[in-house]
Formats: C-alpha cells, sequence, structure tokens
C-alpha cells in the first residue's frame, strides 16, 4: 500500500464512520517504533507505522486508523481528543476502532552477543559488551574466563 492509498482509505473511513471529511495529510512514517500511529496537533497530520500492514492483518490498520481520527475529529473540534478524556473513550468506542495498538514485532535479536564461562566450575557471564578475560576472573571460584 502507497501513501496515496492510505490517504484515500483514511478519508473513505473518515466520512464513513466520523461523517466528517479528512482534509490533512495521512501517510506510513518508517521511523515510528513502539506505536501503531501518531496525530500531529500542529499540522493535523496522521502518520501511521508500516509495521502496522505488514505484521498484522488490514483489520489491526484499520483500527489504529480510527484511533487517529478520534484524535483528529476530536481535536478540530475543540473536544476533548487525549486518550483520558472521556469524549476520547466514547467516540473511540462508537466508532469501533482500536485502544491500543499491538507492539509491533521486532527481529528476534539476542539481548547479550557475548557469553563468558570460567574454566574451572563452568558459571557462565552473559556481557552486551566485550570484557577483557585476561583482568577479570571468576566470581565464584576466582578462576580463568573464557568467551565461549
Amino acid at each position: 500500500m502507497t501513501d496515496l492509498e492510505l490517504q484515500q482509505l483514511v478519508a473513505t473511513i473518515s466520512m464513513r464512520d466520523f461523517h466528517r471529511p479528512f482534509q490533512h495529510r495521512a501517510y506510513f512514517n518508517a521511523r515510528l517504533r513502539t506505536t501503531g500511529g501518531r496525530y500531529q496537533l500542529a499540522s493535523h497530520d496522521i502518520d501511521i507505522n508500516p509495521k502496522m500492514l505488514t505484521d498484522f492483518d488490514e483489520a489491526t490498520l484499520i483500527g489504529v486508523i480510527k484511533h487517529e481520527l478520534c484524535h483528529y475529529h476530536l481535536h478540530l473540534t475543540k473536544r476533548g481528543y487525549r486518550h483520558r478524556d472521556v469524549e476520547f473513550k466514547r467516540l473511540l468506542a462508537q466508532v469501533g476502532g482500536s485502544r491500543y495498538a499491538p507492539a509491533p514485532k521486532h527481529p528476534a535479536t539476542s539481548a547479550y552477543r557475548y557469553i563468558y564461562e570460567c574454566q574451572q566450575c563452568g558459571q557462565r557471564y552473559y556481557r552486551k559488551r566485550r570484557m577483557d578475560t585476561q583482568r577479570y576472573s571468576c566470581g565464584r571460584c576466582w578462576g580463568p574466563i573464557k568467551l565461549v
């Protein structure tokens, strides 16, 4: 899906579910990491995380769009547009938008890059950073440590 197709989808959902036109920009923003979408208060644009389309189904994407459109329409009509506001919660439930976006799937990477092991007792040490094995020794038995 391109940005133009997303723009058309957002405009269609806005007219169908909110009965109001969407007159600003909607586009995919690959820099969004932990959120499904974002409504920008200053420019009134809507950013959508492209992983909502690639990692999940179209229903999830539509739920995120409805969520952001709730922020959009409530803010423009000068009503409570924040997550904690009753009007926002009521409108979100009325149009069937998603309250929370699912967490984007991250690539399976280990948090620890280095595994060290004591040569005497077998104690393992998991480290994100490399360490000098000549300078340090095992904390349990004081034996020498090697990189596994």
